[in-house]
């Protein structure tokens, strides 16, 4: 018999579902519900726990618990009742969503589907986007939290993010105004050559909307993708967020399908 046995894995042992998650990617869009980039993402967070199933040995699953939602990828072919049923035992009474991982007794939630779009490589023109490092991470930081009310990001957790398993994978983008003040930022995350890279996340200050940085940020986080090696890259946002899914057409992504989370019937 099978034995499916799941794994707690501190943010320095995320290597191995890292390595899954890439293997798992497609060439043209992310399977499941995570994307590597999507641990890498997480992994700013020092108490982050990432879930990894092995059957046999053999890595068949990986996910972590985003808020009140779990999300997972599961390998081609795998069993994917017997993991659902251990997974569930992760989900508290009222934190029942998944997404990527359908089950039992879960509907699937219509109202407020995902927009999973694609960017195929093409040339790009010069931007102003410049590459984050640790010099600009503090104003890489501020675009964020600027970005995105109630964000939490830190420099202390850029560093962290960097330090990771996941560190290697991330690709990032900065954009000034004319006067030098951040204005756009992008985080992108390569899953391995010939494989579709993520970005996530994608933000613009509130002061600086409106004037293309956001989009310049894009398509340089997706050349220097590209460039490494990445088939395509993807991005997911909610379709109802219409200025983004905007953005991301504006810089020629292309809608591939719609996500939608599971849930507690």
């Amino acid at each position: 018999m099978t034995s499916l046995v799941r794994h707690r894995l501190t943010p320095d042992q995320a290597g191995p579902a890292l390595r899954a998650l890439s293997e798992w990617t497609p060439e043209d869009v992310p399977a499941g519900g995570v994307h590597p980039g999507d641990i890498g993402w997480y992994l700013r967070f020092d108490d982050a726990v990432v879930h990894l199933w092995t059957a046999d040995g053999t890595p068949v699953a990986a996910g972590f618990l985003d808020g009140k939602a779990l999300r997972v990828t599961t390998a081609p072919g795998a069993g994917v009742e017997a993991i659902a049923a251990d997974a569930e035992e992760l989900l508290a009474p009222d934190e029942r969503r998944t997404d990527g991982l359908p089950m039992p007794g879960f509907r699937r939630e219509l109202e407020d589907p995902w927009a999973v779009l694609s960017w195929t490589p093409r040339p790009v023109a010069a931007t102003r986007a410049e590459f984050v490092d640790a010099g600009s991470a503090a104003d890489r930081v501020l675009v964020q939290r600027s970005a995105f009310p109630g964000s939490t990001f830190t420099v202390e957790r850029w560093h962290a993010m960097k330090r990771s398993p996941a560190g290697d994978l991330a690709v990032e983008t900065l954009v000034r105004t004319p006067e030098g003040a951040p204005a756009a930022a992008v985080t992108g995350w390569f899953a391995g050559e010939g494989r579709c890279a993520l970005l996530e996340p994608v933000g613009t200050h509130p002061d600086h909307r409106g004037h293309g940085y956001g989009r310049e940020a894009v398509l340089a986080a997706c050349a220097a993708l590209a460039e490494r090696g990445a088939s395509a890259v993807a991005v997911v946002t909610p379709k109802s967020l219409t200025l983004a899914v905007a953005l991301y057409r504006s810089a020629g992504f292309t809608l591939v399908r719609e996500n939608h989370d599971w849930v507690a019937a």
